[in-house]
Parts: structure tokens; sequence; C-alpha cells
């Protein structure tokens, strides 16, 4: 069972789709409160804290990403977890979701035990870690394992726990070039490792986060066809945008 501490925020208008996610969450030991509104869940947000957001896109009074794009935008809720759900399964969608800072994304109809493993990854990528000192330095920029923070001279940059992971899977393999399934691999487990092309959208929103001076050499660079490196100091200047 889970610790009844962790708390889930459900916001659908689906009433019964939400009585069916609420029961089997609170099966398997979470606290869950549904909202079926954008309004009732901003108001639910802002008087009880949550440990996970899992939000519709197709709300009555307007659409989910909207939520997604205010919470990113507080210091408050910028680093919750949230998983988004929709019954448009386009690409694009998916896109536009992980743009804007959902941390995972799953399309309707679902499984409640995917959804399940979703979150439990979630909350865990997200949950407290000690500080074990195992900081790596990379010129300006510094991976924080311990605290899971990444800091830009000694500023913390903005980054969801999956990025956090994604760069730390790079970070781990200076100069060697990772194709796609390489990295879904090494990131096994994580919700999104079946959506491969969520990783194009978390590479832009990882870059725009650490190179921050147009001037420097990118940090990440693309070999095209092929994948993603992360460059060694001396090599950060010979690859492609």
């Amino acid at each position: 069972m889970q610790d009844m501490s962790e708390h889930i925020l459900l916001i659908d208008d689906d009433m019964r789709l939400s009585a069916m996610v609420g029961d089997y969450l609170r099966s398997h030991g979470y606290q869950v409160s549904s909202a079926p509104s954008l309004a009732m869940g901003r108001e639910m947000l802002a008087r009880q804290a949550c440990d996970a957001l899992i939000l519709d896109l197709m709300l009555p009074d307007g659409d989910g990403l909207d939520l997604c794009r205010e919470l990113r935008a507080s210091p408050k809720t910028k680093s919750l977890p949230l998983l988004m759900l929709s019954a448009r399964g386009e690409p694009t969608d998916r896109i536009v979701g992980l743009e804007i800072g959902a941390d995972d994304y799953l399309p309707k109809p679902f499984e409640p035990r995917e959804l399940l493993a979703r979150v439990r990854a979630l909350l865990r990528r997200s949950g407290p870690v000690a500080d074990d000192g195992d900081v790596w330095r990379f010129g300006r920029l510094e991976i924080d394992n311990g605290l899971r923070q990444v800091r830009l001279d000694g500023q913390p940059c903005e980054l969801t726990s999956y990025q956090f992971d994604l760069l730390g899977v790079l970070a781990q393999h200076p100069g060697r070039v990772l194709s796609r399934d390489q990295i879904m691999d090494l990131l096994k487990g994580h919700p999104l490792e079946a959506f491969d092309r969520s990783i194009d959208v978390h590479i832009s929103r990882i870059r725009a986060a650490i190179e921050d001076d147009p001037k420097e050499p990118r940090r990440i660079l693309t070999v095209r066809g092929v994948g993603y490196v992360f460059a060694k100091k001396q090599d950060a200047d010979s690859g492609s945008a």
C-alpha cells in the first residue's frame, strides 16, 4: 500500500470515468479528489496541496492545456507531476501537451493498470531524494543527482522530472551518440518510454533551459538520422544543431 499522504487530484468531466479511476487508485492506497471542471480544479488546487495531477484535455469550461500553462508558470506548481488525458490520440495533441509542460500523456480509453503504473512512476521520480553529494559538473552546468536539480551558473533550471532523467542519460555518456531506441532503453520503466517522438520535444525544452547563450556551443547535439549526443567540452562546437 502507498503512503496515504500521496494525494492525487483528477480533473475530468466524465463522472463515470472519474469514479472508476478514483476507486481504483484508492484501492492501491492513494487519496483521490475529483473535479469536473477547470474552475473547480483551480479552486481545489488553491485550497489543498496534491502530489500529482491527472488532467483531462477537454473540459466544459475550457481546455486543460490552459491550466497546464498556468501551473508551469507558477513557482508553487511548476514541478507538480502532471499526467494529461485526452480522447484525442493524435501525435500533435501529445506533442502540444508535452511542449507546455505535461510530464506524461495517456489517450482514452486506457487500462486502469496502465494509469496506475504511470502515476507511480511520476510520483517515484518526483519524490524527495537525499542529497548524497553526487554532482556532475560540466563547465557552467551542474547536474545534482542527490537533489535531482540542474543548475546553470549556480541557478536552478526549470526541468520536469522526465527531462532531468533524460538529461542524466545523455550526460552519463558524453561524446557518445545515442539513438532514440537506446535512450528509451536506458530510460526503461519511465511512463513515456513507449512514445519515442516525445524525446525530441523534451530535448528542445532541455536545450532552452541549459543553453542560454547563443554564442556558446550547444551542449546537446543532434546527429541527423541517428540521435543525440551530450557534447564533451572540447567537442561542443563541432556538431549540428
